[in-house]
């Protein structure tokens, strides 16, 4: 589970009663979508012709330039996750941060969602000595990512979420 059961009003947008502005929730769309995209190779590698991830990415994206609706996005995350579904290791991790990145226009929290898939991605790709290295990697290339605006929040929403999502956000 990625998703808190008791939602942080920080990630309800402010006409829905919470305090996150929606120029934030576009930038945590564009984050997870970087996150998502960072790993997306290990996906394609497996299923090139499966345009369902890719999809997913690109209309986040397209969501946060005020381009489609946030439906349209919505959708695509349940078409990529559908991708990988049927998968194991490191393209059905890749696959789940890309269905997590577009269900950010849905619900802003699931920007955790596209980094920690994306974090297992990249371990489950390499060879278990050097796992947790390869996690490591992963996390610090993320934040380096994460624009000023929304820094403090996401690195808080690590903190407070890093037990559901698998620890990956350690050290």
């Amino acid at each position: 589970m990625i998703l808190p059961e008791k939602r942080d009003p920080r990630f309800i947008t402010l006409h829905r009663g919470g305090t996150l502005t929606d120029s934030d929730h576009q930038l945590l769309a564009l984050w997870a979508a970087t996150c998502a995209e960072h790993v997306l190779h290990l996906f394609k590698a497996v299923q090139p012709s499966d345009l369902r991830p890719r999809q997913a990415i690109a209309l986040v994206r397209a969501w946060a330039r005020g381009e489609i609706a946030m439906m349209q996005a919505r959708n695509a995350a349940g078409h990529a996750m559908a991708a990988a579904r049927t998968l194991r290791g490191a393209a059905r991790e890749a696959a789940f941060a890309a269905g997590q990145a577009a269900a950010v226009a849905h619900v802003a929290a699931h920007e955790l969602g596209a980094a920690a898939y994306a974090i297992r991605a990249a371990r489950a790709a390499i060879l278990a000595p050097e796992r947790d290295l390869a996690g490591r990697l992963e996390c610090a290339w993320q934040r380096e990512q994460l624009p000023d605006a929304i820094r403090a929040l996401v690195l808080d929403d690590q903190r407070l979420r890093n037990e559901i999502c698998w620890f990956v956000f350690d050290g």
